[in-house]
């Protein structure tokens, strides 16, 4: 099996290229953003002409927290979408015989029941904050299901909760909640703060998946003969942001005290999925939170030591 992982070098594909290192039958082909646009139509045309995978998972995407899908949602739109365009429509013409594309939690509506189902989506508006992400990953998604439904050809798509884990990015500003809280209690543990000023009030509610379980997860759909067009990856259990805060101040040693700064936006008030359908199919994450949290800041301190944190 030759097997495309689009995205190899963020947190997503790294964890992808970890586990299907572990496939004897696999042989994997990588490429860099350098080796390999994938928002150029022609560059991913010559690479599926060229290289003929059997299998491709999309983990490639423009990534960012609140503030940056706030900041920049032009682009969020624009590359999230051609990444999603070219590469499944370049699988098709090139006879890729599966392909799972990878979306995220946030395509479903703000206020969509919770646990949030599959069929909640396209139901009511989306979250504003990353509406310009999401609009692009239903695109995707859709795309997938319509090539399937008109081609005939095994696309289908999962759409993954808040991921966290080694390799993530950790810049204050453009990253996603849990790494900047490791980041942020980290750095004051060293420079020995009294205080950590946390955004928001604390009160939303969010599910956290390692991202090793993902990629367990992906693994365990691509085996099924008949998967759904769409299916929700997540723990099935949420926390509020000030008990995560808490426990990454736990996990960090930091001793001082965490203020709450209202002023900044909550996001969505919950985003739990209902995992209901991928548990009837035989697959739970196995990692708990804290665990979790655990490795990751243990990964964080290996990367920064290493000079390869990113952010």
């Amino acid at each position: 099996m030759k097997l495309f992982i689009a995205g190899h070098q963020g947190m997503v594909g790294s964890a992808l290229v970890r586990r299907f290192q572990r496939e004897p039958d696999a042989t994997l082909l990588l490429r860099s953003r350098k080796e390999l646009d994938l928002t150029s139509q022609a560059a991913v045309d010559a690479f599926y002409a060229a290289e003929k995978p059997d299998v491709a998972i999309i983990a490639a995407a423009k990534v960012g927290g609140i503030h940056a899908n706030n900041t920049y949602p032009a682009e969020f739109l624009y590359d999230n979408l051609a990444i999603a365009a070219n590469t499944i429509h370049g699988a098709y013409r090139h006879g890729v015989k599966r392909l799972l594309f990878l979306g995220s939690s946030c395509i479903y509506p703000k206020h969509a029941p919770q646990p949030m189902p599959e069929d909640s989506l396209l139901t009511g508006p989306l979250e504003p904050t990353n509406e310009a992400y999401a609009i692009a990953k239903i695109t995707g998604l859709k795309l997938a299901q319509y090539y399937r439904k008109q081609h005939g050809v095994l696309f289908h798509s999962a759409m993954p909760t808040n991921l966290y884990g080694p390799g993530d990015n950790y810049h204050l500003q453009n990253s996603h909640v849990l790494p900047a809280l490791i980041r942020k209690f980290h750095e004051a543990r060293e420079k020995g703060l009294p205080e950590v000023l946390a955004w928001g009030t604390g009160t939303p509610k969010r599910e956290f998946l390692h991202v090793d379980d993902l990629a367990d997860a992906c693994a365990f759909l691509l085996e099924l003969r008949n998967p759904p067009d769409w299916i929700n990856i997540g723990t099935g259990t949420d926390v509020t942001i000030k008990e995560l805060t808490e426990c990454v101040a736990l996990v960090t040693g930091f001793k001082g005290r965490i203020a709450w700064d209202a002023t900044k936006p909550d996001g969505t008030p919950r985003k739990l999925m209902d995992v209901s359908r991928l548990a009837g199919l035989g697959w739970k994450a196995r990692i708990a939170l804290r665990e979790g949290v655990e490795k990751t800041y243990a990964s964080f301190l290996a990367e920064k030591n290493a000079g390869s944190l990113r952010g």
